[in-house]
């Protein structure tokens, strides 16, 4: 069973390894998950500091995870102006469909700005690369109010770090082609939006995970007990179900689940 840590906000922050010349290089592509055996060491044990082949995620709220690295980068998913990490992230992405993922005013000292947009049009290509952490996007469209849709107005995020890849779906509003997930890779990790409505139906969000075959699949963007609750009671039809009581998990290639399993971090 996957173990999982709760690190508070600022200790996090406080005692992560700081970015430094010496990090070793982000893998370059999304390497697919072995099927050996995985243990993880019980909670009690662990160092504070990541490891090399670790990454910590934190689910700060909504959509917005915290995404920190062995040398210290820290990244900020769908940052925006209500629910923001208490550290200040090294790159943030963001997406157009709401406020409540993007900013027209982030932190100046951001290293990197990565909109899911273009706004000069046409699709955002974004590939980043910050001491040990690699980011990416694939392109993706959004409807819009009145019927109709914006082209390329969301974009999947992808993070190659620790020999992980990890997918943040966005606002994500249609199944995937195959040149989409091509592009996108064989991810091990997903944070996928579970609403149901102002993202996509279940039923089409489920087609999606099903394609992408990450390992560990983590629900985001549901605002209360009964959206979620909606989303498991239908995906629990193909993947086993597990709730989580802490907000924060450490995970490296050996503490993948052998299986497909979703984790429910607390909030929303």
């Amino acid at each position: 069973m996957l173990h999982i840590v709760l690190f508070v906000g600022m200790l996090i922050g406080m005692l992560a390894v700081s970015p430094g010349a010496g990090a070793a290089p982000p893998v370059d592509r999304c390497f697919a998950v072995s099927q050996a055996p995985r243990l993880i060491e019980p909670v009690a044990f662990r160092r504070v500091l990541l490891q090399p082949n670790e990454v910590r995620l934190d689910f700060v709220g909504h959509s917005t995870w915290l995404i920190e690295s062995a040398a210290g980068v820290k990244v900020a998913t769908d940052y925006n102006d209500y629910i923001r990490p208490e550290v200040l992230p090294d790159i943030v992405t963001m997406n157009r469909a709401h406020t409540t993922h993007y900013s027209n005013f982030p932190d100046p000292n951001i290293k990197h700005v990565l909109r899911g947009w273009n706004p000069e049009g046409g699709p955002a290509r974004h590939d980043v690369t910050l001491l040990d952490m690699r980011v990416r996007n694939v392109a993706t469209n959004i409807r819009d109010w009145g019927g109709g849709h914006v082209p390329y107005g969301n974009s999947i995020f992808i993070f190659e770090v620790a020999g992980l890849c990890i997918g943040h779906l966005g606002h994500l509003h249609h199944t995937l082609t195959d040149q989409q997930l091509a592009e996108i890779g064989q991810l091990d990790v997903v944070m996928v939006p579970v609403d149901g409505s102002y993202t996509m139906d279940v039923g089409g969000m489920v087609e999606v995970l099903k394609a992408l075959r990450a390992r560990l699949i983590l629900p985001m963007h549901y605002f209360n007990p009964f959206t979620l609750q909606r989303f498991l009671d239908r995906i629990g039809n193909d993947f086993a179900v597990e709730m989580a009581t802490l907000p924060t998990i450490v995970v490296s290639q050996p503490t993948l689940p052998t299986e497909a399993k979703v984790l429910v971090l607390p909030g929303h």
